[in-house]
């Protein structure tokens, strides 16, 4: 019996109509079953048992009515006071010490029914304005008891404008705030763009929140072998019609799509996709293309979906530059997932690299 072809992410357009960006404002797959009690703390790190401890606290707050009775609307149509002080904690700490595990745990803890809360990364909220309009995001998560978002980053002053106004309204209804990210909130946007030119704006994002430091090394790495070596073309290619449901594309054509696809739809790029396969993997070509690469990293770790690859090794994609940048933390987070990825993808080709499709080494 003749081996299906796999699917192409290239040849995909998705529509993602804006009911499903709000149904989709949850914790992603790899973060179901995310709970405090499965977070396992560096013990040589203090911080992250603090962390579970003040994020418990925080979630135990959040039940009943908004806490601060702000949203409720007072007779004569008034509106209770805003709470003082900050409405959300922060946490802040490298790639890869649990930041989204504690934030979908948050999400979890918090005893509200899941249509009270929302949960997406920085991007998914833009876009979510994007597609409903400023005013209309805010009617529709202003009823909210919470709003995660993981990877907080602005880059660029329009985010910077567009999400303070948007935060400063939900905290306003009563809408308590959780948030990760690689940059404390008063440094967003350095090494970005003009920062000080919107200081006004990150120091009002910046108040809304308690940020908690989480120290730590990159638990995908801890104890964990390398990242694999490339395989073969041929293996890449084999492995892909002999996985049901896999993917097999080339890397510099799949970044060519990536530009004539929103953001947005990437996770939907993936839909029913069970394993990515990339041929000749190569540097990225510039920044943009490779934050694209980024959006594209984030929405495949999250659904747990492999990647078997040949060329360059992950680590080789971003150039010095790019590393040394004011994007460099969303870089290595890519490397960091991708890394991951790669492992778990070890067990759709040969168990050594090295070895072509007979067993004799690969050439080249």
């Amino acid at each position: 019996m003749a081996e299906a072809a796999p699917l192409s992410l290239c040849a995909r357009r998705p529509h993602v109509p804006a009911d499903r960006l709000v149904a989709e404002m949850v914790p992603p797959p790899r973060f179901q079953a995310a709970r405090f009690e499965t977070y396992v703390p560096d013990p040589q790190q203090s911080s992250q048992a603090e962390a579970v401890e003040v994020l418990g606290g925080f979630a135990g707050t959040l039940g009943g009515a908004h806490a601060s009775g702000a949203g409720k609307r007072r007779w004569f149509g008034k509106k209770a006071a805003a709470p003082s002080g900050p409405r959300g904690v922060y946490l802040d700490g490298g790639y890869g010490v649990g930041k989204t595990h504690l934030l979908a745990s948050l999400w979890h803890a918090t005893p509200a029914a899941p249509e009270l809360k929302a949960f997406g990364t920085f991007v998914e909220l833009t876009n979510l304005v994007g597609a409903l309009g400023f005013q209309q995001t805010v009617k529709t998560l202003s009823g909210h008891r919470l709003l995660c978002i993981d990877e907080f980053e602005l880059d660029d002053p329009g985010d910077t404008v567009l999400v303070s106004s948007l935060l400063s309204r939900l905290v306003e209804e009563g809408v308590a705030l959780a948030a990760t990210s690689n940059t404390l909130p008063g440094k967003l946007g350095e090494g970005r763009f003009a920062a000080a030119d919107f200081l006004r704006e990150i120091q009002g994002l910046s108040a809304h929140f308690r940020a908690l430091r989480i120290d730590g090394d990159d638990y995908r790495h801890r104890g964990l072998p390398e990242a694999p070596p490339p395989y073969s073309d041929e293996q890449v290619t084999k492995a892909a019609y002999a996985t049901e449901g896999a993917s097999l594309d080339d890397f510099p054509h799949l970044l060519d799509h990536l530009a004539d696809v929103h953001p947005s739809r990437y996770g939907a790029l993936t839909d029913g996709v069970s394993a990515v396969c990339l041929t000749g993997v190569e540097p990225v070509p510039d920044q943009s293309t490779a934050l694209r690469l980024v959006v594209l990293a984030d929405r495949l770790y999250d659904r747990e979906v492999p990647v078997l690859a040949s060329g360059l090794p992950f680590d080789k994609l971003f150039s010095e530059e790019m590393l040394k940048g004011g994007y460099r933390k969303k870089y290595f987070r890519a490397i960091s997932r991708l890394t991951a990825l790669a492992r778990d993808a070890g067990q759709l080709a040969p168990s050594d690299p090295a070895a072509g499709l007979d067993g004799s080494p690969a050439a080249g």
